[in-house]
């Protein structure tokens, strides 16, 4: 089998950051092992003591509420009896061991490529700033045209505000022409 089973850009959609920790969700991790989220919550039951605290959590209904809303439309389906758990990329490695197939091996190693690509881009990202930081700092108040350009890349960089349109109308006639008399 490939890896390719799995495109990384689908595993980068369902890593999100809960408590400061990049996570992937039970039930996507079960979709993505082609197994049933009951199915890979008792394969992992018997084996916890290989999934310290740090490895998996359960998410409070306040983080899980919070997770739903930020979409639009939920892609968890109807009602929930329990609270979905919350993998580490140490607790997705650990899940290898656990799940035996050749799927959840191959799963398994593009998992662990797109959180690598993750922290690569993430990486990527705190050079540039931190370059882009230190060429600000060297021309400081010398050179304004050089600042200038920085400014306007920095505006490059943020993402787009988007207007606000405004409430009501606008009349437009054209203003009556009045004649004043001049004084002598």
């Amino acid at each position: 089998m490939s890896t390719a089973i799995v495109p990384i850009k689908r595993i980068a959609q369902a890593i999100f950051v809960i408590r400061g920790q990049k996570v992937m969700l039970s039930q996507d991790l079960a979709v993505l092992y082609g197994v049933a989220v009951k199915a890979l919550n008792q394969a992992v039951k018997p084996h916890a003591a290989r999934f310290p605290a740090d490895f998996v959590f359960q998410l409070t209904s306040d983080e899980f509420d919070n997770l739903k809303s930020q979409f639009v439309t939920s892609s968890w389906g109807g009602i929930r009896r329990a609270l979905p758990y919350a993998f580490t990329e140490q607790g997705v490695a650990m899940l290898s061991s656990v799940l035996n197939s050749g799927r959840a091996v191959n799963v398994n190693i593009a998992i662990m490529r797109a959180f690598v690509k993750l922290r690569e881009t993430l990486e990527t990202n705190r050079e540039l700033a931190r370059k882009f930081a230190e060429l600000e700092r060297r021309v400081g108040k010398h050179d304004e045209e050089i600042r200038a350009i920085l400014e306007a890349i920095r505006q490059l960089m943020a993402p787009p505000e988007t207007p606000r349109r405004e409430i009501g109308f606008h009349v437009r006639e054209k203003a009556p022409h009045y004649r004043t008399r001049k004084r002598r």
